[in-house]
């Protein structure tokens, strides 16, 4: 539950970054503001990448173990039909 909170608080922080750059672009009025966009979205590509990092530890070592529509389509093959002539 704990790995689950981690990579939802990530989540947010990046959407947080990506709204705060956005601002920053939207408003500019000086050289100051670049400067801002800059770090906001430095900041959420280096999030980014901790992130994935973290998530592909964390499924190689067994720690998260993830599921969903990919393991139950593979587990039904689909039923061939006759063609009927």
């Amino acid at each position: 539950m704990i790995i689950k909170s981690l990579i939802i608080i990530a989540f947010i922080l990046i959407l947080i970054s990506l709204g705060s750059a956005l601002y920053h672009l939207v408003n500019r009025k000086a050289g100051d503001q670049s400067q801002k966009t800059l770090r906001d979205l430095t900041f959420r590509i280096g999030l980014s990448m901790l992130l994935f990092i973290f998530l592909f530890i964390a499924v190689a070592t067994g720690i998260f173990e993830p599921h969903g529509l990919g393991e139950g389509m593979q587990m039904h093959k689909p039923v061939q039909t006759e063609r009927l002539k």
